[in-house]
């Protein structure tokens, strides 16, 4: 596969989006249903020949994009702490995740056994969302450090949404596995950040046209 910086980018952009959607969630009830559609049909992608294949196209990243090109100029309100902060923990939970290769194999196996249930229902529907909670929580939720999703107790309480919640923490990792596949390091986070933000607003700008 392509290491391009903007393949590269593309893999962020699902990362920050999928944590973005867990902020809605968390704090709205609800987020978008194609930004749910696009982390769920994301994890069914598991032999890319690019990584725009895991994500359908490009406008299926527009909140993506557009998330990167916010929060990495600057970090002025509380949501855009709060997404940076999901996207730097899925990023480092992927590295925990890479180190075990019998979890990423139970993680393989059960996503495709979930194949199942998103051909019959669809992406959005709420047995395929416990499904892949359910390996989240299994799998990824048992290391040390965990992502904690702070929100409106009202709508963290509900199960529908602490369901599409997880299912998003594991769409966002598995963007981050793609983004270091195509050679994406943390570091470039902190020194190579104009880079990223210039790419990101340009597959915006061409979206926007």
């Amino acid at each position: 596969m392509s290491h391009s910086k903007t393949e590269q980018t593309i893999a962020l952009a699902g990362v920050f989006q999928a944590a973005d959607a867990v902020r809605r969630i968390a704090h709205e009830g609800e987020c978008p249903q194609h930004l749910l559609e696009t982390a769920v049909r994301s994890l069914f992608h598991t032999n890319p020949g690019q990584a725009l294949d895991v994500f359908g196209d490009l406008p299926a990243l527009h909140d993506g994009l557009r998330a990167i090109s916010r929060i990495m100029v600057k970090q002025t309100a509380g949501k855009d702490i709060e997404v940076l902060r999901y996207g730097l923990n899925m990023i480092h939970l992927e590295r925990h995740l890479s180190k075990e290769p019998d979890m990423l194999n139970v993680i393989a196996g059960r996503i495709d056994q979930a194949r199942t249930g998103l051909e019959l229902y669809g992406s959005t529907h709420d047995n395929v969302m416990r499904n892949l909670a359910g390996i989240y929580t299994d799998t990824i939720s048992t290391f040390r450090m965990r992502i904690n999703v702070s929100g409106d107790p009202k709508h963290l309480k509900v199960e529908e949404n602490a369901a599409r919640i997880r299912a998003l923490l594991l769409a966002g990792i598995r963007a981050a596995v793609l983004w270091r596949q195509m050679g994406g390091r943390r570091w470039q986070l902190i020194f190579g950040r104009g880079r990223i933000v210039e790419q990101a607003q340009s597959l915006a700008r061409n979206l926007d046209h």
